[in-house]
């Protein structure tokens, strides 16, 4: 069934969906969150344990997104999408429906500060909106 599914995928818009719900990461994290982000996390930027596995992190980290994207691709086949605004709903309810509450999970066991779990769910929301745009402008 599945095969159904990945015939009719657009898999330029797919990928040029995931690199650049990859990069916004670049921006979240490395730019507009930065100092936040790692102060609420409670990393250490100067530890040298840090840069180890980097590289494996990064590509997990974009295989995970390109996931969600195809996950993203499925369910734009089963809701009609005619316009910007409904690639924009469909994201929103992707995102709240299933990302959000997968990271609540993880954070109400990790007692993690609340401003670190909205700039982590913020991220996912906006990454799949801007993935579900890509999309549709692709068709």
């Amino acid at each position: 069934m599945l095969h159904h599914f990945t015939d009719h995928v657009n898999w330029l818009s797919l990928i040029i969906g995931s690199i650049a719900y990859f990069l916004l990461g670049a921006i979240w994290y490395g730019g507009v969150f930065s100092k936040a982000w790692v102060r609420l996390s409670g990393i250490n930027p100067n530890d040298p344990d840090m840069k180890k596995g980097v590289a494996l992190t990064m590509i997990s980290s974009f295989l995970f997104m390109a996931l969600s994207c195809i996950g993203l691709t499925i369910f734009r086949q089963l809701v009609p999408m005619n316009n910007y605004a409904d690639a924009f709903h469909l994201a929103i309810l992707i995102s709240v429906c299933f990302s959000t509450p997968a990271i609540s999970i993880g954070y109400l066991y990790n007692k993690k500060p609340a401003a670190l779990y909205f700039i982590d769910c913020c991220y996912h929301i906006l990454g799949l909106i801007i993935a579900s745009m890509i999309m549709q402008y692709f068709g």
